[in-house]
């Protein structure tokens, strides 16, 4: 159920946004890119007439306090994104309530004309929100008509303000913004009948983190590129020397029983060829280029190498179906970026071909914007860990409410 499937006109609505956005040391925003994927979802109630109760969280504020174990509001208080907002809505009064629970915030929400919105401040100030509380939940419930969800970002949080909310509101009385629906058509349009062949490319730091992701690709995936420092694993599984490379020595059982599998279910697994390889984690160690299975002790494999990148690149431009989570290497080092940047390109040439590419994940949303590719491929996700869990198959409690 979407926003523009149930009777909006004139009612007041309650809606979760995802305004997660980076900030300097200044607390001014330095991505509005969440802020702008919300945008459609609230300019829609508004031109409907509602008055609308937006809320957010910023950060981990309960796991960063400062002395005394008082909260650090300064730095994660929603006060810090108002002038971000207020850009993209230069037309509309915006109203800021800072503190939930208090009377005075129930009185500006019973006082809100249509047109005019009340962004309530960080959820995450109150230890109610991660803990899923019913009270906390029903209290926000009483300010507004209808619930509308559009956090992907939080979608896979049971939280108050993301799940036990919607118990309060009945059937056409919540539903999904317009980005969630973008989210969840894009994941769907990868799990349910993708066009054939099916390329994942997954990298990252660690097995542990994809393993549950790389199981559920079995299932869908023609391909699946592995890079990254969680490559090293693999490779070490099947025999080959890797040096000081990341290890997760408990984990060579995982990935011999994953690589087994793939083998009997017709998956192609591609390992990087070469890598390029440091004597230490830094943007000024010695360099060179071996065979990934011959890496010499002391040196680490911190980028794919040309080979490994021609392999996946010429992999990636027959796929017609391409998700990419994670990067090759450690591309916030310019000197380990190629290899991450040449998937890139890859990708956004196979989508201007005709292949449908979803890229999800922090890490692969930010290379994929550094290389200025992010109007290249068919869809970049807003939720890392809500992508991630989606494509494994899991239920996020920030949907089934909504549904169920």
């Amino acid at each position: 159920m979407y926003i523009d499937e149930i009777k909006i006109e004139k009612k007041q609505l309650i809606i979760r946004v995802d305004f997660n956005v980076p900030l300097n040391d200044q607390q001014q925003v330095t991505d509005t890119t969440r802020i702008q994927a919300a945008i459609p979802t609230i300019q829609y109630a508004l031109d409907k007439g509602c008055s609308i109760v937006l809320m957010s969280h910023l950060g981990r504020p309960q796991k960063k306090k400062i002395s005394y174990g008082t909260i650090d509001v300064k730095t994660f208080t929603l006060r810090n994104i108002i002038s971000s907002v207020q850009s993209f809505l230069p037309d509309t009064t915006l109203f800021f309530a800072d503190n939930i629970w208090d009377e005075k915030t129930i009185r500006m929400a019973d006082a809100l004309e249509g047109g005019q919105i009340l962004l309530l401040e960080n959820t995450r100030f109150y230890t109610e929100e991660a803990k899923g509380d019913i009270r906390f939940a029903q209290h926000l419930s009483k300010l507004a008509d209808i619930y509308i969800n559009d956090a992907f970002g939080t979608a896979h949080r049971a939280h108050a303000s993301t799940a036990t909310i919607a118990k309060y509101f009945g059937q056409g009385e919540k539903a999904f913004g317009f980005l969630m629906k973008k989210e969840l058509e894009a994941a769907k349009q990868l799990t349910n009948d993708p066009q054939k062949p099916v390329t994942a490319i997954v990298g990252g730091a660690k097995v542990s983190d994809k393993m549950l992701l790389l199981q559920s690709l079995l299932k869908t995936a023609d391909n699946i590129l592995i890079g990254g420092g969680m490559a090293y694993t693999l490779i070490k599984a099947k025999g080959g020397e890797i040096g000081s490379s990341l290890l997760e020595a408990d984990r060579i059982e995982t990935a011999l029983l994953f690589l087994q599998e793939a083998k009997e279910k017709g998956v192609t697994v591609i390992l990087p060829d070469d890598s390029i390889i440091a004597d230490a984690f830094s943007s000024d160690a010695n360099t060179q280029t071996v065979d990934s299975a011959t890496i010499p002790e002391g040196w680490m494999g911190l980028d794919i190498g040309d080979k490994a990148r021609k392999s996946f690149a010429t992999c990636i431009m027959s796929s017609k179906s391409i998700v990419w989570n994670g990067p090759m290497g450690v591309f916030e080092m310019d000197v380990f970026a190629d290899g991450t940047l040449t998937i890139a390109d890859a990708v956004a040439e196979a989508t201007a071909q005709g292949a449908f590419s979803l890229v999800g994940g922090g890490d692969s949303v930010a290379a994929i914007h550094k290389a200025g590719k992010a109007d290249k491929v068919s869809f970049v996700s807003t939720g890392g860990g809500a992508m991630l869990e989606l494509l494994e198959g899991k239920t996020l409690p920030g949907v089934s409410s909504i549904i169920n």
